[in-house]
C-alpha cells in the first residue's frame, strides 16, 4: 500500500487497533506520511479517522500496534521532546483556546513549557506568519472572528517550530467564506516550514485541497488510498470508495 522509503518516513503505524471496551473502533490499520507530505483521512462519522489522530497525537494511551516518528516507536506516554514535533490543531478553536487568556498568554504557555527562549519575538513572528498583527495578542478569545480564533490555534501549534501538524477537521466549524483563507493559510504554511499535515475531515473539496494522498476509512479499517487526482476524477477500486464519492457529490 505504500511505497515511501524508511529513510524519508516521518510517521508510520503499524497494525494500529483501538478499542472502547469491547467495540474496535480502529483496526490493523497500517499508515506511513513521507516528511513534507500531507496525508488526509476520510470516511463517515464513526469510522475511527479522528480515533486515529489523537493516538498519533498521544491523547489516547490505550492501543495495540505500533506507532513510529522519524523512524523510532513511540511509547503510550510520549515524552517532550515528541510534543514539540507534533502539534495538533483542533476542531474547534473556540474550545481549544482558553477563554479567560489573552492570547499572548495561551501563545507563551507552549514556549514556557519546552524552555524556549525569545518569547516576545516568537509571540510577534508566529502572528504575522498567520496574517494578524501584534494587537492581537492583547484580546481575548471571546473578541475575536471564527476565523481569526483559528488562526490563533494554528499559531500555537507553530509556535514551538514543530514537523508535524494533525488536524482535525480544521475548517469545518468556520463560515464558508472563512474556509479558503484557512486552507490557504495551512498550505502555505507546510510549503514555506516544510511541515508534514496528516488532516481529518469529511469534506471531499477541503481533502483534494491540501492533501497529496487520501486514506479511505470504513468501519475501522483503511480500505484504500488514492491520490488527490484520482479523488477528485472518482477513480476508486473499492465499491464503498466508489458509493462514499458518488453520496459526498450529491
Amino acid at each position: 500500500m505504500n511505497a515511501v522509503l524508511a529513510a524519508d518516513r516521518s510517521i508510520e503505524t503499524v497494525d494500529l487497533t483501538i478499542a472502547f471496551g469491547h467495540r474496535r473502533v480502529v483496526e490493523g490499520v497500517n499508515l506511513t506520511l513521507a516528511h513534507g507530505e500531507s496525508y488526509g483521512l476520510i470516511g463517515e462519522s464513526g469510522c475511527g479517522k479522528s480515533t486515529i489522530l489523537r493516538a498519533l497525537a498521544g491523547l489516547n494511551h490505550h492501543y495495540q500496534g505500533h506507532i513510529l516518528f522519524n523512524n523510532r516507536e513511540q511509547q503510550p506516554y510520549r515524552d517532550k521532546p515528541f510534543y514539540r514535533q507534533v502539534q495538533m490543531v483542533f476542531q474547534d478553536p473556540y474550545a481549544s483556546l482558553h477563554p479567560r487568556k489573552m492570547v499572548w498568554a495561551s501563545l507563551r504557555e507552549p514556549l514556557k513549557l519546552h524552555g524556549m527562549d525569545r518569547h516576545e519575538a516568537r509571540i510577534s513572528e508566529v502572528l504575522h506568519a498567520v496574517g494578524l498583527s501584534d494587537a492581537f495578542r492583547y484580546r481575548y478569545p471571546h473578541q475575536l472572528s471564527g476565523g481569526q480564533r483559528q488562526r490563533v490555534a494554528i499559531a500555537r501549534a507553530l509556535i514551538l517550530e514543530p514537523s508535524v501538524l494533525l488536524l482535525d477537521e480544521p475548517t469545518s466549524a468556520l463560515d464558508v467564506s472563512v474556509q479558503a483563507e484557512i486552507l490557504n493559510l495551512l498550505s502555505r504554511m507546510r510549503s514555506q516550514r516544510n511541515l508534514t499535515y496528516l488532516m481529518v475531515t469529511h469534506d471531499l473539496a477541503v481533502m483534494t485541497h491540501l492533501c497529496q494522498r487520501i486514506g479511505i476509512m470504513h468501519q475501522g479499517k483503511l480500505l484504500e488510498e488514492l491520490s488527490a487526482d484520482s479523488l477528485r476524477h472518482g477513480i476508486a477500486t473499492e465499491a464503498y470508495t466508489r458509493e462514499f464519492l458518488a453520496a459526498s457529490e450529491a
